[in-house]
C-alpha cells in the first residue's frame, strides 16, 4: 500500500564507508535509493565529505558501523550527522550496526574514560535526534544515550538459518553468564536446553572458562555456542575445549557482530569440530576472506522494518533485544 511505502522526495539515506554493502541492503529493502557521499582527505590527511544530496527538511538516515579503523569511522559518522543537522535535515538518524564502544561500559580502574557514554554525548552533539543499533555487548549502555536509541536484535536471522538444520541432540551454550539470558530466548525459541560458560576475562586478549553452568551438556551430540562478538576467538576456543571434554563431538558457532581480529576465523575454523561459523554483516568481511565454513546473515531487513516503523510512528517492540513483546524476560 502506498502509505507504507517511504517517499523519496521526503528521506535520505547515506552511507559512510565502513559498510556500504549493508547501507544498500537497507535502502534496497526500503525501495529507495541509496544516496552517494564523497569522501577523501586533504594532504594534511583531515577527511573531506560531502553529503550528495540535498537533505532540507528531509528525514536523514545514515549507517555506519563503528568496525576497524574505528576511529575514522567514527569521525566520519560525526562528520555526516553534523552535516546534515547544519543542512537543515528534519530528522538525523544514525544507524550504527556495531556499536564498538559498548565494551566500555564503567570505571573499572582508575582515570579511564566510560567511553561508551562518551560517544553517546558525541553523538547527540553532532546532531543525531535518534540512534539505531544491534545488540549491544553491555545492554546497560543504552541507558547513556540522552536521544530515543532502539536496540535491535539479530536473533530472528539466527533462528530462521539454524530452523533449517538438524538440531536433535543440540544445546544452545552462551559463551557468558552476561549473555545468558539472549541465549535462552534463542534456546526456547528453537525448543532446546541451554547452558553457559562461566567466564573470566584476564586481558583485552586473554580470557579464562572455568565450567559450564546451567543445562546438562553431557548426553547431547552437538553444541550451538551463542555469543553477541566474536574479536579474537579466544573465548570460543577455551568454551570449545570444556565442551569436547564434556562429550560434545560438533560445534556450531554464532555471534551477531564478527570482527574477527588475528586471524581469528582461521584458528576457529582449524579445530575439526567447529563445522560451522555464522555471524551477521553488522560487521563487513570481504568475500576473499571469507572461510568455506563462515556463513554470513544479513541483517539489512531488521534494519528496514525498524526503520520503516519508525519513520511511519509504528512500534518496533518486537524488534528489540527484549524479547517478542518488547519486554524484558
Amino acid at each position: 500500500m502506498a502509505e507504507e511505502r517511504f517517499d523519496p522526495s521526503e528521506v535520505r539515506i547515506f552511507s559512510g564507508s565502513s559498510h556500504p554493502e549493508l547501507a544498500a541492503g537497507i535502502a534496497r529493502h526500503l525501495e529507495v535509493p541509496l544516496e552517494t557521499t564523497h569522501i577523501s582527505r586533504f594532504s594534511n590527511d583531515n577527511l573531506y565529505i560531502q553529503l550528495g544530496a540535498s537533505v532540507r527538511s528531509r528525514t536523514v538516515f545514515i549507517v555506519q558501523s563503528l568496525s576497524p579503523p574505528v576511529n575514522d569511522h567514527l569521525t566520519e559518522l560525526l562528520m555526516m550527522l553534523d552535516i546534515a543537522r547544519a543542512a537543515s535535515a528534519r530528522e538525523v538518524h544514525a544507524i550504527i550496526p556495531y556499536f564498538s564502544f559498548a565494551r566500555s561500559d564503567k570505571k573499572d580502574a582508575p582515570r579511564i574514560s566510560i567511553t561508551a557514554r562518551l560517544i553517546a554525548d558525541l553523538l547527540q552533539t553532532a546532531g543525531a535526534t535518534h540512534v539505531m543499533t544491534m545488540m549491544l555487548h553491555s545492554p546497560q549502555v543504552h541507558g547513556f544515550f540522552a536521544v530515543p536509541t532502539d536496540p535491535l536484535s539479530s536473533r530472528p536471522v539466527f533462528e530462521h538459518h539454524f530452523q533449517q538444520h538438524d538440531v536433535e541432540s543440540t544445546i544452545v551454550v552462551s559463551a557468558d553468564m552476561g549473555h545468558a539470558q539472549s541465549a535462552a530466548r534463542f534456546a526456547r525459541n528453537l525448543g532446546l536446553p541451554v547452558a553457559a560458560g562461566n567466564k573470566e576475562r584476564i586481558s583485552d586478549t586473554e580470557v579464562r572458562v572455568n565450567g559450564i553452568i546451567g543445562g546438562r551438556v553431557r548426553g547431547c551430540r552437538r553444541a550451538i555456542i551463542y555469543d553477541d562478538e566474536i574479536a579474537t576467538g579466544g573465548t570460543i576456543l577455551e568454551l570449545t575445549k570444556l565442551l569436547l571434554n564434556e562429550g560434545i563431538k560438533e560445534i556450531w558457532v554464532a555471534c551477531t557482530h564478527g570482527v574477527f581480529v588475528r586471524d581469528a576465523v582461521t584458528r576457529l575454523a582449524a579445530v575439526p569440530e567447529i563445522t560451522e561459523i555464522t555471524t551477521t554483516d553488522t560487521v563487513r568481511i570481504p568475500t576473499e576472506k571469507r572461510h568455506p565454513k563462515l556463513h554470513v546473515l544479513s541483517v539489512a531487513p531488521i534494519f528496514g522494518e525498524a526503520i520503516r516503523r519508525n519513520y511511519l510512528r509504528e512500534s518496533i517492540g518486537d524488534l528489540f533485544v527484549y524479547g517478542e513483546d518488547g519486554s524484558r524476560k
